[in-house]
């Protein structure tokens, strides 16, 4: 069985924002950046930790839901 393993993204040189929800007592909270391959979404506890890089109508479409 071969596992492909997602493509690398360089995280390096990226404008993080915390999410406004975050709470400051350590909870569950996200980072994102934006760039011209998209939104990219991390663990802001594990920022070392591989994330994810979602499409630009992708996140429109997330973030219009979320804010329901």
């Amino acid at each position: 069985m071969t596992v492909k393993r997602p493509e690398q993204h360089d995280h390096e040189g990226l404008a993080w924002v915390k999410s406004s929800h975050s709470a400051g007592d350590g909870g569950d909270c996200v980072d994102v950046a934006a760039c011209l391959s998209g939104v990219h979404v991390r663990d802001s506890k594990d920022t070392n930790r591989p994330g994810l890089v979602v499409g630009g109508p992708a996140w429109t479409a997330f973030v219009g839901f979320a804010r329901r």
